[in-house]
């Protein structure tokens, strides 16, 4: 019971810090959608960086290199460190100045003023409530693998509740585990907003940055250094042939940088740049960013291709990185403590993704085009009970595609928001992009994308063309009807131009 008693520390000190932040509330909706524009640049870097780290980036990494090889950091890390700063710096600066001189909240404010058109937040809408949906299940089925692993037959805890849970062999089943989960993140998120989520995503993001260094370090330790370490593992997760790139198709391997620019279209990311006090405060993330990438990714890769020599290969995936720690690691308390971090990461990007969604719905849905005068307490009602109702959907959605691979479930999220990004550059860098435009390229990209989900058996791992990734194709296809149908119509208004485009 030691690391479960750790983690239910963890879990209470990081309702108190989180709960905190409300003290500094202003009481205004402002204030809970985007914590006044106050957030500096320490809190900016470590909300943005912790709210792209999901269950993803530790558990599905460690899951896949156990898997694939270390062909799975070149095929996300390396490149995301670099075009996740390059989208910061192009995409988000530029959207932080044009939220701050219009009042904007959510993401879909900013598409309806720039194409002029109440009816594309119609659209959008659903397309990115879909989209963010299996982003939610990524973390809440990521953190119920974990704790399966921890305390499942195979785990350093195993059958921990025999009597108890026998259905599972005694683990704690994902209907525990995902509700505890989801119940922590609402009560902060819906106490304190998006000043709550930036206190507790900074708090979350040095925590699993210090637990995957701490797991990296003893587990290297174990093994007798990092030399002996590497040489326990499966030979063929360590080299690259003729015919591929550490495991990977190269065409593959190519395609696959079209996926991280995915943080383009992220709406809780766009909401976390609505949070900076200055523009200033940007340089801190866009520079150190691709360093915090590094951290992270560098020792969960390696601690999964080290686990090939160590865990039988039909080992679960998701629950590689709490049985490496657990078998290797004798202590439970620093079982406990690196699986904190686990759920650190998980639970950095819950917050803001639910936030997000009551964000959206309140302001994109409810208020807009609405006559009737709402107060600020009416408002965060609203977006606190959509809040509610979208954590238990993703609860209930949790439990039945419990099954699903956390990294190919991410990777098929992601690229449906990479394939979106041709519509924010477009309407932030091209003066010629018109509305049809917007609407053509939503539709291409959404169609493309659903054709393509639905032949991969609707989540599984799919390619095309001779390993081409789905993103590509679905990106070049929203480019090609943005470019295509803008031209072929009636360019926007001088005055649709000059809010957007001051000389």
């Amino acid at each position: 019971m030691t690391s479960l008693i750790v983690i239910a520390i963890y879990l209470g000190a990081l309702l108190a810090f989180a709960l905190g932040a409300k003290r500094f509330s202003r009481g205004t909706s402002a204030d809970y959608f985007v914590a006044s524009r106050s957030i500096g640049p320490f809190m900016l870097l470590m909300s943005v960086f912790g709210t792209t780290m999901t269950a993803f980036a530790l558990v599905g990494s460690t899951g896949k290199a156990f898997e694939l090889g270390v062909g799975t950091y070149g095929l996300m890390a390396s490149s995301s460190g670099l075009i996740h700063a390059a989208c910061f710096l192009i995409i988000g600066i530029r959207l932080w100045a044009i939220g701050k001189r219009h009042g904007l909240v959510t993401q879909i404010q900013f598409f309806r003023a720039r194409f002029d058109s109440s009816a594309f937040g119609y659209l959008l809408f659903p397309i990115l409530v879909l989209l963010v949906i299996p982003y939610l299940l990524i973390g809440v089925i990521g953190a119920s693998k974990t704790m399966m692993g921890l305390t499942g037959p195979k785990g350093p805890n195993p059958g921990m509740f025999p009597e108890l849970f026998e259905a599972t062999n005694g683990a704690i089943p994902p209907s525990i585990t995902g509700a505890v989960i989801c119940l922590v993140v609402l009560c902060y998120v819906f106490a304190g907003g998006s000043r709550a989520a930036a206190w507790a995503n900074t708090f979350q993001t040095l925590v699993f940055m210090a637990m995957g260094i701490l797991a990296f370090t003893l587990i290297s330790n174990k093994l007798g250094g990092l030399g002996p370490a590497i040489e326990q593992a499966k030979a063929s997760h360590l080299v690259r042939t003729e015919s591929d790139h550490a495991g990977v198709n190269p065409i593959t391997f190519l395609t696959y940088m079209f996926i991280p620019l995915s943080v383009g279209m992220f709406p809780h990311l766009f909401q976390h740049w609505l949070t900076a006090r200055s523009a200033k405060s940007f340089k801190l993330t866009v520079v150190a960013h691709p360093l915090c990438i590094m951290i992270v990714w560098v020792p969960c890769v390696l601690i999964g291709i080290w686990a090939t020599g160590i865990l039988p290969p039909d080992a679960t995936p998701g629950a590689v990185l709490a049985i490496t720690v657990g078998k290797l690691i004798g202590s439970p308390i620093i079982v406990g403590l690196v699986t904190a971090g686990i759920l650190a990461a998980i639970m950095s990007s819950l917050d803001s993704q639910f936030l997000c969604l009551g964000t959206m719905f309140t302001n994109d849905i409810v208020l807009h085009g609405s006559k009737k005068k709402r107060s600020d307490k009416q408002i965060i009602f609203m977006a606190r009970a959509f809040i509610v109702v979208i954590v238990t959907l993703t609860y209930i959605l949790s439990l039945i595609l419990f099954k699903q691979n956390v990294f190919d479930l991410a990777v098929w999220c992601f690229s449906g928001f990479a394939a979106l990004t041709p519509l924010v550059l477009a309407a932030l860098y091209w003066r010629r992009a018109t509305k049809a435009g917007a609407y053509a390229s939503v539709i291409a990209t959404t169609v493309t994308w659903f054709i393509f989900f639905a032949m991969s058996g609707f989540g599984g791992e799919f390619t095309v063309f001779g390993g081409v990734m789905p993103a590509a194709i679905c990106w070049l296809a929203g480019a090609a009807a943005m470019i295509i149908v803008s031209l072929a119509t009636k360019p926007p208004s001088k005055e649709t131009v000059a809010k957007f485009f001051p000389s």
